[in-house]
């Protein structure tokens, strides 16, 4: 980005440490332990150093992490486009938006985060359509379990029934059980209890964030206790639950995003969020998901490093007409930047959108073929894409062996149905639109 730019990476450094240690210890020399021990002081030393770098106090000035502050820095924009909800249209669309996301999901969880050159090849070996047309027809390392619970051969059309576990599928489960234990007012101290009842384990920011509240941590605190993920994806993923409870009302979901994101995200980390929950909740109004891209930055601060980069993306888009096209483009700009990260990722989640129009088929598979973090990229866009258009516009052979049924690996929670799931998030919904 013109912004900045990242350091050259340490490449494979404890890697070489630890093989020259062993090296030589098996070569007889003396003071290797100690050598070790110095080395481990001095790196120690340095990253405390570099965790007290202070940031650039203008970014910061316009990246604040409060809610009313990320509302005074937000450009103008329709904060509410349904004042009342039409229960056909949203059920419709809503249960789209499901289906949408979990075949987004399902399609990239067995190939996330695979180069675009390493899914080309095991496409070409399987005798598969690329970009995918349909999910998978085999799984490499089969029986190995995604997040302890479903085998990856389960994401592929032979073995699927049900939705498999994913823990982009799990926080639109968790955040629906969020409404239904606190209701609409849910606060962040609910956030972190629920988390402690409900999740048996995370990644990333939200492995930490659950950590520091199992040890004690306060949840407004949770976030920022040893986390160097605060901008990551993870809160992003977690978007869904509040564009569907409050559909029509972009305002409302990017204030439910800013309660739950804030466990385990800072800045930019909590934006997207924010931003991904208000583009759902504009495109069960809207009815086009462009529009809804564009209506969700009304609810981010204008010149954050998201807005700024989505605002870029939103404008190229035009010029960008392929997978191949759009990886490139991501690539070049944000060189260095974690192939987890929530900018570069939402960029290629936009230009999905735009790339696959109303082709659902061609919105995941063109976003799964981008890669980078590319299961959440594609259920982001096929729960948009659900959002905008309704069940109709989903070809029926994405979802035929889901059998009502998307599995869990929540605490005491095996399964969810779902058309109670439909049911259920329409309570919620009705129950914002009432208040």
């Amino acid at each position: 980005m013109s912004n900045y730019k990242y350091p050259d990476p340490l490449e494979n450094l404890d890697r070489q440490i630890n093989l020259w240690a062993q090296l030589k210890t098996e070569s007889g020399a003396a003071g290797v332990a100690d050598k070790v021990a110095e080395i481990n002081a001095l790196i120690a030393e340095k990253l405390a150093e570099m965790r007290a770098l202070p940031d650039d106090p203008a970014l910061r000035q316009a990246e604040p992490d409060d809610l009313p502050g990320i509302r005074a820095l937000r450009p103008d924009g329709k904060r509410r486009i349904w004042n009342e909800l039409p229960e056909a249209v949203y059920r419709d669309r809503l249960e789209a938006a499901l289906l949408g996301r979990f075949s987004g999901c399902v399609l990239g969880s067995i190939v996330e985060c695979w180069e675009v050159e390493q899914m080309e090849r095991w496409a070409e070996y399987l005798g598969d359509a690329f970009p995918p047309a349909d999910y998978w027809s085999a799984a490499e390392r089969p029986h190995d379990l995604k997040y302890r619970t479903s085998p990856r051969e389960d994401f592929t059309r032979a073995k699927m029934d049900g939705v498999p576990t994913d823990d982009d599928l799990i926080y639109t489960q968790l955040g629906l059980l969020i409404l239904e234990d606190y209701g609409a007012n849910f606060s962040l101290d609910d956030v972190g209890a629920a988390w402690m009842k409900y999740l048996p384990h995370a990644a990333t920011a939200e492995g930490i964030a659950l950590n520091n509240l199992r040890a004690g941590v306060p949840a407004a605190e949770a976030a920022i206790v040893d986390n160097p993920f605060i901008y990551w994806i993870g809160a992003d993923i977690r978007s869904d639950p509040w564009g569907y409870a409050a559909p029509g009302y972009p305002e409302k979901a990017a204030e439910f995003a800013w309660r739950d994101a804030s466990i385990s995200h800072r800045r930019n980390g909590i934006y997207g969020a924010m931003y991904f929950s208000a583009v759902i909740a504009a495109a069960f109004a809207l009815g086009d998901p462009l529009a809804a891209l564009e209506a969700g930055l009304s609810e981010i601060p204008a010149d954050c490093l998201l807005a700024r980069e989505l605002r870029r993306a939103l404008e190229v888009a035009p010029s960008i007409n392929t997978y191949r096209e759009a990886r490139d483009a991501v690539d070049q700009r944000y060189a260095g930047m974690h192939r987890i990260h929530t900018i570069n990722n939402a960029v290629l989640t936009a230009w999905g959108l735009t790339i696959g129009g109303d082709d659902f088929t061609r919105v995941i598979g063109e976003t799964v073929a981008m890669g980078l973090d590319n299961d959440c990229t594609a259920a982001t866009a096929g729960s948009i894409f659900g959002a905008a258009y309704g069940k109709a516009a989903i070809p029926a052979h994405w979802t035929k062996d889901f059998n009502n049924r998307s599995l869990s690996y929540i605490i005491g929670k095996e399964a969810f149905a779902i058309d109670d799931m439909v049911d259920r998030y329409t309570a919620q919904a009705q129950s914002v639109h009432a208040g």
